[in-house]
């Protein structure tokens, strides 16, 4: 299956560190915002997890900055399932600055499906996971 668009944003000035480029703490956070979209898809929505007692937590984010970003830049990131197991998803973010369309950072995460009450991981319901597999590109 084809990336899904999961984010569209700017980069506005109070983003920028003191060397003028997109500080590392908002593309962590603009990833996060892209992460809740992909979930959505496969039906991790918020009613999901209110109603379950579920949750997701990440447990291995690697990031890779390969173009600067600088205020005013309109970005848009782009995400897929890399892999599904019985608790675990692998899934991963591309940020492209839209005006040229040049990559600006990738993002590959591991997240676990938890049960909120008892802090473990748990299995992810079958439609879930058929939903996530669907997506795997």
């Amino acid at each position: 299956m084809a990336d899904i668009l999961t984010y569209r944003g700017t980069v506005y000035p109070w983003h920028c560190d003191h060397i003028g480029h997109m500080n590392v703490m908002w593309y962590v956070g603009k990833f996060d915002e892209a992460t809740w979209h992909l979930f959505a898809q496969i039906g991790l929505t918020p009613s999901y997890f209110h109603a379950s007692g579920r949750g997701m937590a990440a447990v291995q984010q690697n990031i890779s900055y390969k173009r600067e970003l600088l205020a005013g830049d309109i970005l848009e990131i782009r995400s897929r399932i890399l892999e599904v197991r019985d608790r675990v998803l692998r899934f991963a973010h591309d940020m492209i600055n839209v005006d040229g369309g040049e990559a600006a950072a990738s993002c590959e995460l591991t997240a676990v499906h938890l049960d909120r009450t008892a802090r473990r991981s748990t299995d992810f319901e079958a439609n879930i996971r058929m939903l996530a597999q669907k997506m795997i590109g």
